[in-house]
């Protein structure tokens, strides 16, 4: 029995955290002895990202070109996934943790009769049939749990698993699927999107910077390291309060959940609320002039000193290497 893997695109190009559980799905298939990994691409995609697919990993890419799938109608792409996923005799099927992924992935737990785990962050241990450990309250526990039906769905969080890049390229098989019209009952009618800047949700960097600046006035700092790293600009939750910052570049569990490659924290002192919403990020480098400053223990890179010295040498020194 083989592994599917469910692809999230956005404007025709693949999403990082599907590229990574399509990784994910490579090292899982190896494992368990899956005869391939396959990925199932809903709607449109430019020709240049089917590449991808295989290069992450995949071994077949199909397609269900209905233009109506582009909208990411949920009850739609449940119908599509269960049925491509009986065609391809798959026993697995694998999904980004994401807002449309966890509400395509309960609907098809119901449909294909299968155990669902979401938050995965490690890959199954099958010493005793089949575990899956996953974290829980914010990313401040994990619990291992057990599958035991046949059909599993794993939602793998995001910068669990690196992209790959060693696979090969796969041919592209067109699939039809019979679409009934009550599947699109619900109509997504307009959707809108923040523009002109790196968006926190899929940012790969992420610099935030606290109460610590003293104010609004001294924010330049931070915008300039971070058009210098290409990255998306957060801040801690004192900040948006005060007004410095707007809400949406709210960092921490009651704003924006963030799990980018690195994190840079600039004058935060990292509470709890904080770090529960950067705790999935890969690296996270802290700079701040108090030695005891909470986010260290959380750091993998720590800097002490005035965020007002370090930050523009900061910021100098990446545009010289560019």
């Amino acid at each position: 029995m083989s592994i599917l893997v469910y692809i999230e695109k956005d404007e025709g190009k693949i999403k990082t955290s599907s590229l990574e559980a399509v990784s994910y799905a490579a090292v899982l298939g190896k494992k368990t002895g899956a005869p391939g990994v396959h990925a199932i691409v809903l709607g449109s995609l430019e020709d240049a990202e089917w590449d991808r697919l295989g290069t992450a990993g995949a071994s077949s890419a199909y397609q269900v070109s209905d233009d109506r799938l582009n909208a990411g109608v949920i009850q739609a792409h449940a119908a599509v996934v269960a049925e491509v996923y009986r065609n391809v005799g798959a026993n697995t099927l694998l999904l980004a943790k994401s807002s449309l992924g966890d509400a395509v992935a309960a609907r098809l737990a119901i449909k294909l009769d299968a155990g669902l785990v979401t938050n995965v962050v490690d890959y199954p241990d099958l010493t005793d049939g089949f575990v899956v450990k996953r974290s829980i309250f914010t990313g401040k526990a994990f619990v291992a749990t057990r599958i035991d039906t046949e059909n599993k769905i794993l939602a793998i969080k995001k910068n669990i698993q690196p992209v790959q890049t060693d696979g090969a390229p796969v041919s592209v098989e067109q699939m039809a699927v019979d679409l009934p019209e009550e599947v699109f009952a619900a109509t997504i009618t307009g959707t809108e999107k923040a523009t002109g800047e790196v968006l926190l949700p899929e940012a790969d960097i992420v610099v935030s910077g606290g109460r610590g600046l003293n104010g609004p006035e001294n924010w330049g700092i931070i915008e300039d390291l971070a058009a210098a790293l290409g990255a998306a600009k957060g801040c801690s939750k004192p900040v948006s309060d005060s007004g410095w910052r707007p809400h949406h570049e709210h960092v921490g569990q009651t704003g924006v959940k963030v799990a980018p490659t690195l994190y840079l924290a600039v004058a935060i002192s990292g509470a709890i609320q904080h770090l529960a919403g950067v705790n999935a990020s890969r690296n996270i480098v802290v700079i701040n002039k108090d030695p005891e400053a909470p986010f260290f223990k959380a750091a993998d890179y720590g800097m002490v000193g005035d965020a007002f010295e370090i930050v523009p040498k900061l910021t100098e020194a990446i545009k010289a290497l560019k």
